[in-house]
């Protein structure tokens, strides 16, 4: 049996952490910018189109390639906990719910291509990922 890495500790503090601050940060925003029953929910939409594109930047950050404590902080913790699947799928589900079809499913798919547009621009816009340095690793 092989010892635990050396930094899953930290890791793991990191990204409960980071998911902290981002969840934190999302129902804030929320609660700045409620959305009205039956209105298009613009923010969640822009969180999870902004927390896309910022996901998807995080790796031409030279800073982010070198410490993989900050990387798990701020991907999979803040972005992961700013970022929310579950409210996105409760949004749709309520617009269903009250008749608004037609705007559930622009909610729906228009989240899914805003932010696969963002995260395909990001990644034209960023620079290639460069492998970290082997004593980084």
């Amino acid at each position: 049996m092989t010892g635990a890495h050396p930094l899953r500790g930290s890791l793991l503090l990191a990204v409960a952490l980071g998911g902290a601050v981002g969840a934190c940060l999302r129902w804030q925003l929320g609660s700045w910018f409620p959305v009205a029953p039956g209105a298009f929910p613009w923010t969640t939409f822009t969180i999870n189109v902004s927390g896309s594109v910022l996901l998807a930047l995080l790796p031409a950050a030279p800073a982010i390639r070198r410490h993989p404590v900050l990387a798990v902080a701020l991907g999979p913790g803040v972005l992961g906990g700013f970022t929310t699947l579950s409210a996105y799928s409760e949004e749709t589900r309520a617009l269903l719910a009250s008749g608004h079809t037609g705007l559930a499913a622009s909610y729906l798919l228009g989240t899914l291509a805003a932010c696969l547009l963002g995260v395909v621009l990001a990644g034209r816009l960023s620079t290639p990922a460069e492998p970290a340095p082997e004593g980084d690793r």
